[in-house]
């Protein structure tokens, strides 16, 4: 039972989202998401993990230990007051959660993901919201993750074209290039029901980097500058598009990069 006093777990977060608990757990999860913002932004990053990830990751599931996976998850017993289609939908997710980890443990990349809220928790400030999304996924990469040859011009110009079409945007290999980083691949996500960009580079110096762009109404953004998870984002928005580079590189450099790149994508 969860107490007034207590702050949620991620398991009791994850089960209000599900609809495990009890009316009075449900009650007081409610209450303290309302008096701790940090409680509240938690649960709107859990929410996310009722999008439909295991169409997203099918590749990588199908090379992750399932047998030994769904042995260790059949041990964990499902909680009584659930409701009985509450409880097949934690059980998917905790097969689909453990399957991911084991296959992360395993060195297995993850290649696409799909990104966006599925419920109805309302982000305080849309453009903030896509960027902490983002930077909690990039923060997953390695120099592992992005290892392997630059691809040729013709493989990058055959990665960006379906961006091109879902995003209103005309990104040739030569618009994205980045001074001193090599392009790695590029990546067609969803945030919040729109087609999220994810162009990322692999930078001998610092590691992985990435500019991201999602569809935006929000009007024109000079550039600006923030940090999240250890890494340094510079963000900005046209009338049409929001974009964000993200990347370890010092503060400066990554500003220096950014303005370079801000010049050579047009919408």
């Amino acid at each position: 039972m969860i107490t007034k006093y207590t702050i949620p777990s991620d398991e009791d977060l994850t089960a209000f989202i599900d609809g495990e608990l009890t009316a009075e757990e449900a009650a007081q999860i409610e209450a303290i998401v309302n008096q701790d913002e940090s409680v509240a932004e938690r649960l709107e990053f859990l929410a996310r993990a009722s999008l439909p990830f295991e169409q997203a990751f099918a590749p990588l599931l199908r090379e992750a230990p399932r047998e030994r996976l769904e042995a260790m998850l059949a041990a964990v017993p499902a909680r009584e007051s659930a409701k009985p289609a509450a409880v097949a939908a934690f059980a998917t997710r905790r097969g689909f959660l453990g399957a991911l980890a084991a296959s992360l443990v395993a060195g297995i990349a993850i290649d696409r993901a799909v990104l966006g809220l599925g419920r109805g928790f309302s982000a305080r400030d849309e453009n903030s919201e896509w960027r902490a999304v983002v930077a909690d996924y990039i923060s997953l990469y390695t120099e592992e993750t992005l290892a392997g040859p630059t691809p040729a011009r013709e493989s990058q110009a055959a990665q960006l074209a379906p961006l091109d079409d879902k995003l209103g945007l005309s990104l040739s290999p030569e618009a994205v290039s980045l001074p001193g980083v090599d392009f790695k691949r590029a990546l067609l996500l969803q945030y919040d029901g729109k087609p999220l960009a994810q162009i990322a580079y692999l930078d001998p110096e610092t590691g992985p980097m990435a500019l991201c762009i999602v569809r935006s109404d929000a009007g024109p953004k000079a550039p600006d500058l923030e940090s999240r998870k250890g890494m340094n984002v510079v963000y900005w928005s046209n009338g049409r598009h929001a974009f964000m580079l993200i990347g370890h590189a010092a503060a400066d450099r990554m500003a220096a990069i950014a303005d370079g790149v801000r010049g050579k994508v047009a919408a």
